[in-house]
């Protein structure tokens, strides 16, 4: 819904070898899980357009080389930021922010001016299904991830549903991130604290691995407690939370053919904040007070199978998830909660051919995976909840692609077409079975005329499938008083009430999108000092969105007449369809979404620059009105001085957006802002102190009342951070 290779990059000399050496290094365990690149990764340069991307292709290349836009964030990156919850690294991110906010429980991601089901959430490779009007989608502590990779523009090429605005991919913590050569176990503690809601944190990691490196396993377990938000505007938002997150995962390397993995992650939380805890809500009557209960679990096993042979790199998953979100609300006895499970397993393989100056990577495959939902509502008489319909949908998918190098006198050129075919079903009882399918292909080309410059291109078309949500709504959404007669105690008494219900509608059909996008590239080393470099690219896109969904909400007007008013004929104010009084989904625009994203690092032995510009602007085709999740034109830098050899540094962000007036509402419009925050590092690299990192720093340092996420929602006052960690291994 629509609410606000050149496998490898001919370098030359021991940089090419080098990566040369990762990749297949990596290759193994990278695609064992579609979510690790392996220990190297993070030894390279600490910036996103010189890391790998293992999603934006299902073929790990670094993010530079990708025909479109993929922004990877690594661990090092992501600790810098000394992040509460994962929304916090996202202004690295062009084009791609957490709205919702500031409370935890609230945040979703936009992408390219889509957000809810028009973004793909995976965990390692695990889709995360869970949806709701207002609940957040991020359950997963900032301890556990090791990178994050956005990308951006059509994907259902690969993954099919949900991927219009883009997929935006966690990968988790493995045992080799703590490891050095030699080592066998290992262990880290860490403690944190930050002002602006009283939040302080507690986590452990332990690691092991066998003498023959066959087997590891590593564990972590992270308790952050927190109060209320002090926001710029000087007020409070109620958002107490506490939250338990846990990782444990395996991994066996039986044979250099063979590696299987298998891990569970929990996120377990517990709050007290609105029922909608969305924006700066404030609990009161239609919003009362909950302790609202999440607890999240992810189940996954892997088996990779790469034999010395070029036809062969098969990956199969298959993962479990639960997430359940149960609202206790606090001065009434009633209780509500949304259980949302989801079984997938995908099988994909790649295959290699080279033929002289020529190279292709063929990567295919097939997925299914089930979605169940359960509502409940303790108050009703069925103990169904409205909104929640007890649904099934189930998709089988199947795709191929393949990336085409040639290398010839005028450079290196790739080209890139896919393609996928879906079918969905979705399924509630009482109610009538919905099928479809979709097919979307996408044709990525990137040219080379030197390695230091990339010219690239891509056309794509993708979908979202309507939810069961959306299909199956039923039940009461909300309580209106009936204002065209007297309340059951007379003229001056309190109103009766009548009932809007939500209806199905099963005639829904997918959301689509068409999208074309051109950019370039430059990728420099050894500028001003020997091992420095500087990279950049930017783009240009425009997105036909088209049948987007949105939710109808019908109230008979003669509910807020008094009889002297009614118009004769007028359909009487009562509950239901049979008065108008009903809400339902349905395929109401079509839009137009363009933007420009750029980014861009600069990183040497002595300092580093790294920034992003983003611009979105999005148009209902029918009328010109605003649609989509829009913002303003931001511009974000981080940079700062290395000392002692990288032992110390310090640095400072500041993020500057323009005055957003892409509202249909001047109401809606809002002021633009500069905010910045700084910070130090201190992570010796030898001697006795090794192992020791101390993170202090200071977010929003000037205290700025600024707007985000709608026009009056202030977001965090100055924040004062601090962390301490160990890291010994054995």
């Amino acid at each position: 819904m629509m609410k606000r290779q050149d496998a490898m990059r001919g370098l030359g000399g021991e940089r090419a070898f080098f990566k040369a050496a990762l990749f297949r290094a990596a290759g193994a365990a990278a695609l064992a899980t579609v979510s690790t690149v392996g220990p190297a990764q993070a030894d390279m340069a600490a910036g996103d357009l010189d890391e790998v991307t293992v999603y934006a292709t299902r073929n790990p290349i670094e993010a530079f080389d990708y025909a479109g836009q993929v922004s990877v964030i690594p661990k090092d990156v992501i600790d810098d930021f000394n992040p509460s919850s994962l929304s916090d690294i996202f202004d690295a991110v062009p084009g791609a922010a957490i709205g919702g906010g500031p409370r935890r429980n609230g945040m979703t991601p936009d992408v390219r001016g889509l957000s809810g089901e028009g973004v793909l959430i995976l965990f390692d490779g695990a889709r995360q299904s869970y949806l709701s009007g207002h609940d957040g989608r991020f359950f997963v502590d900032p301890e556990l991830v090791r990178a994050v990779e956005v990308v951006r523009g059509p994907t259902s090429a690969l993954y099919g549903s949900g991927a219009l605005g883009g997929v935006i991919a966690v990968r988790t913590i493995t045992a080799q991130d703590f490891l050095d050569e030699g080592q066998r176990a290992g262990v880290k503690v860490s403690s944190g604290y930050q002002s602006v809601n009283d939040e302080w944190r507690v986590g452990a990691t332990g690691v092991w691995r066998s003498e023959d490196d066959k087997v590891d396993v590593v564990g972590n377990f992270t308790l952050r407690n927190s109060g209320d938000i002090e926001l710029g505007s000087g007020l409070d938002l109620e958002a107490d939370d506490e939250i338990l997150s846990s990782l444990l995962k395996t991994t066996f390397r039986p044979s250099e053919e063979w590696t299987l993995s298998a891990s569970w992650m929990r996120y377990g939380g517990n709050s007290v904040d609105p029922n909608n805890p969305q924006g700066n809500n404030p609990a009161g009557p239609g919003n009362e007070n909950v302790d609202r209960d999440i607890d999240s679990n992810t189940l996954q096993g892997n088996v990779n199978y790469n034999p010395a042979t070029n036809l062969i790199d098969a990956n199969l998953v298959g993962y479990f998830t639960k997430n359940t979100v149960t609202e206790d609300e606090i001065d009434t006895t009633r209780t509500v909660s949304r259980e949302v499970e989801t079984f997938g397993v995908a099988l994909d393989n790649r295959s290699r051919f080279e033929a002289g100056p020529a190279s292709l990577v063929f990567t295919y495959g097939g997925e299914f995976y089930r979605d169940e939902q359960v509502g409940r509502d303790n108050m009703t008489a069925d103990m169904t909840r409205g909104g929640v319909p007890d649904a099934t949908a189930k998709f089988y998918g199947a795709f191929a692609q393949a990336e085409l190098s040639v290398k010839g006198p005028v450079g290196v050129f790739t080209l890139v077409p896919g393609v996928r075919w879906d079918r969905f079903e979705n399924d509630a009882v009482g109610e009538p079975s919905t099928r479809d399918e979709a097919v979307s292909p996408k044709v990525g080309a990137t040219w080379k005329p030197v390695p230091q410059l990339l010219v690239f291109g891509n056309w794509g078309q993708a979908f979202r499938a309507p939810s069961f949500n959306e299909i199956y709504a039923d039940n009461v959404h909300f309580q209106i008083p009936n204002l065209s007669v007297p309340g059951p105690l007379g003229p001056f008494g309190p109103p009766a009430f009548v009932t809007n219900f939500f209806i199905p509608n099963p005639d829904l059909v997918p959301e689509e999108s068409e999208t074309w996008e051109v950019g370039a590239g430059v990728d420099f080393e050894n500028i001003l000092f020997d091992g420095d470099s500087f990279i950049a690219k930017g783009s240009y896109y425009q997105s036909d969105v088209t049948n987007l969904i949105d939710l109808e909400v019908n109230i008979p007007f003669t509910c807020f007449l008094t009889p002297d008013l009614l118009f004769p004929g007028a359909p009487p104010c009562g509950s239901g369809e049979a008065f108008g009084n009903y809400s339902r989904n349905v395929n109401v625009t079509n839009a137009e979404l363009d933007g420009v994203e750029v980014e861009a690092q600069y990183d040497s032995d002595y300092f580093w620059l790294r920034g992003n510009f983003a611009t979105i602007d999005g148009r209902d085709v029918a009328n010109d009105d605003y649609v989509g999740v829009l913002s303003p034109d931001i511009v974000f830098l981080d940079g700062g001085l290395k000392f002692f050899s990288g032992d110390l540094r310090l640095g400072a962000r500041v993020s500057i957006a323009s005055d957003f007036n892409k509202v249909n509402d001047p109401a809606n419009a809002r002021d633009g802002y500069t905010v910045g925050d700084v910070y130090a590092v201190w992570q010796p690299m030898s001697g006795k102190l090794k192992g020791l990192r101390v993170d202090l720093g200071a977010d929003n340092v000037t205290d700025a009342d600024y707007d985000v996420v709608a026009a009056g929602v202030s977001q965090p006052g100055r924040n004062f951070k601090a962390t301490v960690s160990w890291r010994q291994g054995f």
